[in-house]
């Protein structure tokens, strides 16, 4: 973690200790609104591969939201297959820059988008029901989509469009460190701002209030019951932000349309960069 993020995680750290004195309620809606934002937005300068695709953009609640999409040489409209990048919170599209080329020799058209409050995008805030909805935007307006590659924050987006959307067996899903569980990714964040107890019933209600659910039900594992696709998941032993133990309610399940390959030493970003995986995956779609 770099300096100006610590200083700005102990800063908020007191704040919010302050603020549960007084008002407890007050405290828990702060802390979602601090769970809700980034903390930095990628900035990264784009490849020329970005150069030479169509540059799209659509308005989502307000929010401009901005990607790009790459058409194959000689692919015909009538049997062309798309698939979607669906990146992970704080990250944007340009890192996904060395699965396009592949996927366009594979004859796919790509559609890579940043999430509100990422990357190109606007906004200031994202939620997993606003990425799930810009997820389903982007289907409507550009698909249909047939395979998606999902990283962290973004196949849990994935997974909450995809079981309210038709799909089979020919949907080809890639999911890469997703976040399992939405009420692990709260656990983490109290903990890391070491936030008492005492904020968590206001924090959890003001979820339902927002997303039509408690936290428990933003879950991968509860939405893989709903989802036909067939799927490769990627996990490595020595993730930090979503750990592999996360996953274990998941193989326990034993979902005959999910695959899991588990990697070592390769961590929660370095993962979808590696060229094994993304040999991998390349393969699977």
């Amino acid at each position: 973690m770099k300096l100006k993020q610590k200083l700005a995680i102990n800063y908020i750290r007191a704040r919010l200790r302050i603020l549960a004195i007084v008002s407890p309620d007050k405290a828990a809606r702060k802390a979602l609104d601090i769970f809700c934002t980034p903390f930095q937005r990628n900035r990264k300068k784009p490849s020329a591969i970005f150069e030479k695709g169509e540059k799209l953009s659509f308005q989502l609640e307000g929010i401009t939201v901005r990607g790009h999409r790459w058409r194959p040489h000689q692919a015909s409209s009538a049997n062309l297959k798309r698939v979607l990048i669906v990146h992970g919170f704080e990250s944007a599209s340009v890192n996904f820059e060395g699965y396009i080329g592949g996927l366009l020799k594979k004859g796919y058209e790509v559609l890579a988008f940043d999430a509100p409050a990422h990357g190109q995008s606007g906004g200031k805030r994202i939620t997993l029901p606003l990425y799930a909805e810009m997820i389903r935007s982007v289907c409507d307006q550009y698909g249909p989509v047939q395979s998606f590659i999902g990283h962290s924050f973004g196949g849990s987006a994935l997974s909450l469009f995809l079981e309210s959307t038709p799909q089979d067996a020919d949907t080809k899903i890639a999911l890469v460190a997703p976040a399992v569980e939405m009420t692990a990714a709260i656990d983490g964040f109290f903990a890391q701002l070491q936030l008492g107890d005492e904020l968590r019933p206001g924090f959890d209600q003001r979820i339902e209030e927002m997303g039509g659910h408690p936290p428990s039900w933003f879950s991968i594992r509860r939405a893989l019951y709903n989802i036909r696709a067939t799927v490769l998941w990627v996990q490595d032993e020595d993730d930090l932000i979503t750990p592999l133990r996360d996953t274990e309610g998941v193989r326990e399940d034993r979902h005959p349309n999910l695959r899991f390959r588990i990697t070592k030493g390769l961590g929660h970003r370095r993962i979808y960069r590696d060229p094994e995986v993304m040999r991998e995956i390349l393969e699977f779609l």
